[in-house]
């Protein structure tokens, strides 16, 4: 079973929009999909009222989810790390704790852009027209990462 986790600042916009558009690519019985926030603002939390109305549009739910925090223990459960921006990449690096850590964490729009490190723009402060360009960003790479992991 390979499991991939998701992480972004706060884990209620683009982690867990990411997270609920990977599992709708890939069969449940072989992958695991989860998502973090390298923050602790939002743990417990359900996703933000504007990424899950653009995920239901396009036929995912993810309502369910709960925010939760990055830890180190995460390297253990995950195979795959894909990170929202750099913040997050040297957030989460910085916990790494040998080389092998390092090698699962990648930007997720390298999925798209190889080697060009590029952000997803965090929409938290715009409106659905925001989440609705994320989403698309993550659609794409998710559909490479699912078209690779296949």
């Amino acid at each position: 079973m390979t499991k991939i986790l998701m992480v972004c600042l706060g884990n209620i916009c683009r982690s867990p929009l990411a997270e609920g558009i990977l599992k709708s690519k890939l069969p449940h019985d072989k992958f695991v999909v989860d998502s973090a926030g390298t923050a602790h603002y939002h743990i417990g939390n359900p996703p933000d009222k504007r990424s899950i109305t653009v995920a239901k549009k396009y036929g995912i739910d993810i309502s369910n989810l709960k925010g939760r925090q990055f830890g180190v223990h995460d390297f253990d459960e995950f195979d795959l790390i894909y990170v929202m921006d750099e913040s997050n990449y040297k957030n989460v690096l910085s916990l790494a704790r040998n080389d092998l850590d390092r090698t699962k964490v990648k930007f997720i729009l390298n999925e798209i852009y190889p080697n060009q490190n590029f952000d997803v723009p965090d929409p938290y402060y715009g409106e659905i027209p925001e989440f609705e360009n994320v989403f698309k960003m993550l659609d794409e790479a998710c559909s490479n990462i699912a078209n690779t992991l296949l």
